[in-house]
Order: C-alpha cells, then structure tokens, then sequence
C-alpha cells in the first residue's frame, strides 16, 4: 500500500504547464473557434479612460491577457511595431519590438503565462512576459493568428497555405507539415501578401482559421490558385496519434465564395461563415456539406460572432446591418433585425452584453461610436462617441476585469472602464 501511494503520488501532473489560451480575449475574435464570445458579463455603463496610437496602422483587434495587458501588432514607418500596453494603466508601454513588416491583418495570441505568439513573413515568433524572443521558426508566408491545440501544441497556418504545428515552449515542429496549396516557391514567402487584407485571389489563405477542442477540428478558407472562388477546408487533429493532423475535407458547398474567418459552434459540429453571395451559410464540421443558409441582405466583411447558445449576430461593413439568428438545426431563425444601425465591426459578445462599433454618432452621420446592445434582442444599452476616430473599426475586445478595448486602422485605441 505504502509502494501503491508512492507510485500513485509520481502520477503525470504536467498539464498546468501546457500553453492554454489567457482567460480575457487573448486573441482576434477571443477565441480559437473565432466565436467573438467571452463568459465574462460585460459592462452595460462605461466611461472612456484612455485614448493612444500606436504611430501607425492597426490591422487586427488588440489581444487582451490574464492581467489585462493588452498586445497590438502595428505596421509601423520605423521604431517599434509590436506592442504590449497595460490596460488598466491608462496604456502604458511595457515593452515592444520591431517584427518584419506586411502582416498587420493578424493579430498575436497570448497564454495564460502571458507568453505572446506572434507571426511575421517567413517567420513565427514567441515571447515571454518581457521583449526578449523565447523562439523563432521559419514558415513559408505570413503565420495567421495562431490557435493553441492542447497538450502544448500551436497551430500555424500561413497565408500561403502552409500548415504546421508547433511545440508552444520550445517551438519545435511536431509531426509533418500539410500544404493546402500546391506548387508555392518557398523562397517567395511575401507572395500575395499585398491581397491578403482584401481577400482577393492572390492571398490563398486571407483569414484566420478557427479551431474547436470539442471537435478537433480547424477549418480554414483557401483561395486556390485559378479557382474561381475561395472554398472551406476541413483539418481533424488527432491528439497523440501520428499524423497529428490530417484534411479531411474540402467544400464549394459555399459557391460565391466565402469571406473573411469562419466561425465555430461551441459544440465544434458547425461551422458558420459569410458567402460572397450576402448569405450567412452553416456548414457540418464533419464532412463540409450545407446544413442552411439564409439571406443577410448585405454583403458582411468581417466574420458572425456566435453564443454557446447558438445565437448569430452577424458580421460588420459597410452598408450593413444588425442582425441576429438562432441556429434551429436545419434552418436559421431570424431573432431580430436592426435596419437603424451600421455595424462596421464584428460583435464582441459578452454573456448579456455586446459591443460593437458603428458609423455615426449622436450628432450625426459622422464618425464612429461604440455602440453597447442586448444580444437577445438587439436594444440599445448605450452608445459611446470616439473622439476624432479615423479610418475603420478593427475590432473590440473584453478584457475579463471587464474592461473594453476598440482599435482603429488609423493606429488609434480607445479603452474603456466600467463605469
């Protein structure tokens, strides 16, 4: 009995030091399934705290870890690019770097150890808590946002269509890396880059791919080249088991073409994404047929946030306007419809609580506010202007002290508190 508790007591305990994504937003659309949703319960009454610029053009929504501090990946003219700022301390700089310039369309990942997974062309990137690199690996094309999968491992897909998967401390590649595009030189690893903001043809993989643990599935949209439209392609990872992944499937089940990352269900079993068609279509993770799909009414640029619960808002852009479905299995329930409002962002979703960024403000057409809504049923909470805003909303983040980060393309971040 004394060998059995011995033995007993020397069993494995070596996962509370696996890479797990920061409780808070620790990365574009909060989570690997690119839903838009946090458990945290969102702040209704705000007040804005701080305004700074990153003293150049942001491209992705800002990541927000553990301890609020938030991480933006700036293209910059010169000086710093990729920055770490305190949140909950009116912005202030704890760090920040130079990487190599053209990807500022994805954004960086943060562990709950605050470590920072960032990618750059040709290269994928790890800091620790400090400026001071913990690895660096060659890729071929511009890492997208990076999903940790579990069991240490980080999933890398470049917009070249490269697929790999990396150990998350010593950056090792594990197993043997997919290519989802053929006949890429991979010497020419900025090719296409220039259409990857815009998703056109060019740019084989224009956006992040979404990962879910309760499926193991990622799924990913790539634009082949000659193809007439980009198509969704399935990716099972195989915990432990060699090869750790494999593709599955592919789909035109979206024929127009889809854009922007695809979005999926808590479950892992659909997959939610915006046809170029102005349709928001929902695909089965197992094999990439349709399940439904139902008409928008406008053309969304950014992807749908999704609850666990199964309610869609959808995506943002011009012209567009506030929706939301419930996901009844084989169909789509519109919930509610807002034709007064101009979502230019994708919803950041927030228990009963959403954010997002919208054209206009109280004194007219002009400008950007943030707009504060219920999720079930589309009301107004409230609206806040964002002083002297310029260029295009890149996204709003929650932090889990409930604090509320929007970026523009102009560089510029407003933070707000609970009020």
């Amino acid at each position: 009995m004394v060998v059995a508790a011995v033995l007993g007591g020397c069993a494995n305990t070596d996962s509370w030091v696996q890479a797990a994504p920061a409780p808070g937003w620790p990365a574009q659309y909060a989570d690997a399934a690119n839903s838009s949703h946090t458990a945290t319960a969102g702040a209704g009454d705000l007040q804005l705290d701080w305004i700074r610029s990153v003293k150049g053009e942001l491209g992705a929504q800002p990541a927000l870890g553990a301890h609020g501090w938030m991480m933006l990946n700036a293209q910059t003219e010169a000086g710093c690019s990729l920055m770490q700022w305190e949140n909950a301390d009116r912005g202030r700089q704890r760090w920040c770097t130079r990487l190599h310039q053209g990807g500022g369309f994805f954004g960086p990942l943060i562990d709950g150890f605050d470590n920072v997974y960032v990618g750059q062309p040709g290269a994928m990137l790890s800091f620790p808590p400090t400026q001071w690199i913990r690895w660096r690996a060659p890729v071929i094309g511009m890492p997208s946002t990076p999903r940790i999968l579990g069991d240490g491992l980080l999933l890398v897909v470049t917009h070249l269509g490269q697929v790999l998967i990396f150990d998350a401390h010593s950056g090792n590649v594990v197993g043997t890396p997919l290519d989802l595009v053929d006949g890429i030189d991979p010497t020419d690893f900025r090719r296409g880059l220039s259409d990857c903001a815009s998703a056109r043809p060019d740019c084989p993989v224009a956006a992040a791919p979404a990962f879910s643990p309760a499926s193991n599935m990622a799924v990913v949209s790539v634009w082949q080249p000659g193809a007439r439209e980009s198509e969704l392609v399935g990716l099972r990872y195989h915990p432990g088991g060699s090869p750790l992944l494999t593709q599955e499937w592919s789909s035109d089940a979206v024929a127009a073409g889809v854009l922007a990352s695809p979005v999926l269900s808590a479950d892992g079993a659909t997959v939610y994404v915006n046809g170029r068609d102005q349709r928001l279509w929902a695909i089965n993770a197992d094999d990439g047929k349709a399940k439904w799909s139902v008409p928008l009414k406008f053309l969304a640029q950014t992807p749908p946030a999704v609850t666990p619960g199964g309610l869609i808002v959808s995506g943002g852009g011009p012209d567009t306007q506030l929706v939301a479905f419930a996901d009844r299995g084989d169909y789509a329930e519109q919930v509610w419809r807002r034709e007064d409002t101009v979502p230019l962002s994708s919803s950041s979703l927030a228990t009963d609580v959403a954010y997002t960024v919208t054209a206009g403000t109280s004194l007219g057409p002009a400008g950007l506010s943030l707009l504060v809504f219920a999720p079930t049923d589309g009301h107004t909470i409230n609206s806040y202007p964002l002083p002297e805003a310029r260029g295009f909303p890149v996204g709003v983040a929650v932090g889990n002290d409930r604090r509320v980060a929007v970026a523009t393309s102009a560089g510029q971040v407003f933070s707000f508190a609970p009020a």
